[in-house]
């Protein structure tokens, strides 16, 4: 049976030039880029090639990358590695709707001490300005927020964002994993200070991602080691993974234009097609710039999960929020935050698409959602009275 694939915001397929690009590192090209001899020599040219690839995308410079092990780790560096470089601020900004990686980390944060402000988001999922630059004090170390939200494809305003940081010289980090390769960026005309990417979420292996700094900020390594990436992230670089970063990023830089038309219609299409034919459907964050990827909705009445084994059944992929948070029950926080009432939010999917699905793969999916979604809404309905019944 064939997969039509449309959980991307989880993770991508590696591209198949990415594949070939990365093979020569598994096999004859095997050294120590920091070896002293030539076998281990000839491969430290691969990593400046893959660093000034993936700045070609950012609009940076090669040197303000450092390559880390994808975006967890990035945003760990980035937050954590301007709070040591700053231990007299003990101020955290950043908002309620981010992933875990930043979100649980400055829960943690606030737990040793830091005074972490949670900003609070509308119904369409997006910050208040004002808000933002009236929680910036003097011991205010980093503003932490998110490009784009992994679950609903929300667009922040970051270069305004960037601006109210550069007023009030804080720093201001940037969780860019959604957003890289999907939207233009060019960190040389933005004030953003760090941003961090992961690679399995651009076509490139899982296991390597990058974090940029701009030239002059400091920070300080999280971890201790050897010299690799200027001091920044010692242990030995994964080559064939990195290579893989650079080929993808050099392909997303030219699917740019891709991503903004092909793959935004393919989502305008499922979402027309959606709410033309479901009556209990909710499109959350409609009211904002979003990727052109990206869709999330509520089913009304329909338990995420059950429609979602279904489609799986049909051998269709997609999910119901983060997948770092699939273990758990509990609806998304992101839902929550912009005030979709629990019940409802126990019914979302989100729908993440990639340059790889066709028109006829959401042809497809518009044909059978339509039945999935009324047979869990009669399921629903049957259990709901022997709910009462045996209910205290």
């Amino acid at each position: 049976m064939a997969i039509i694939y449309l959980d991307n915001n989880a993770t991508t397929r590696v591209a198949p030039e990415v594949r070939e690009a990365l093979l020569p590192f598994l096999d004859e090209l095997y050294g120590n880029p920091s070896s002293p001899h030539h076998f281990g020599g000839q491969v430290e040219k691969y990593l400046t090639i893959a660093r000034t690839q993936l700045a070609e995308l950012l609009g940076c410079r090669p040197k303000e990358i450092t390559f880390t092990s994808g975006g967890t780790e990035s945003d760990n560096l980035a937050i954590r590695g301007v709070l040591a470089a700053r231990p007299e601020k003990r101020h955290i900004i950043t908002s309620q709707v981010e992933h875990s990686a930043v979100l649980v980390q400055c829960q943690e944060l606030s737990r040793q001490g830091y005074h972490v402000d949670f900003l609070t988001v509308d119904s369409d999922g997006q910050i208040d300005l004002e808000d933002l630059e009236n929680k910036i004090q003097q011991d205010t170390a980093l503003v932490s927020i998110m490009w784009a939200n992994n679950e609903t494809g929300v667009l922040f305003p970051i270069e305004s964002i960037s601006q109210i940081c550069k007023a009030h010289k804080v720093p201001l980090h940037v969780d860019a994993v959604q957003a890289v390769g999907k939207i233009p960026i060019n960190l040389g005309s933005t004030h953003i200070d760090l941003l961090s990417l992961s690679g399995h979420k651009i076509h490139a292996p899982k296991g390597v991602g990058a974090l940029y700094v701009r030239t002059g900020l400091r920070i300080r390594p999280i971890t201790w080691g050897g010299h690799q990436e200027r001091g920044k992230r010692p242990g030995t670089e994964p080559v064939p993974l990195i290579v893989g970063l650079g080929k993808a990023a050099e392909l997303a830089h030219g699917w740019i234009d891709e991503e903004q038309n092909r793959v935004r219609q393919l989502r305008d299409m499922l979402e027309t097609g959606l709410a033309g034919s479901i009556a209990n459907l909710q499109v959350n964050g409609a009211g904002s710039p979003r990727l052109p990827n990206t869709l999330n909705v509520c089913f009304k009445g329909v338990e995420g999960e059950a429609l979602l084994l279904l489609m799986d059944q049909m051998g269709m992929a997609a999910s119901s929020g983060s997948a770092c948070l699939a273990d758990k029950l509990e609806p998304s926080h992101v839902l929550l935050a912009m005030g979709v009432p629990e019940s409802v939010a126990q019914g979302a999917v989100r729908f993440s698409l990639s340059r790889y699905n066709t028109e006829e793969e959401i042809r497809e999916v518009l044909k059978v959602i339509p039945g999935l979604n009324e047979k869990v809404l009669q399921l629903s309905k049957a259990a709901d009275p022997v709910k009462k019944m045996v209910s205290p």
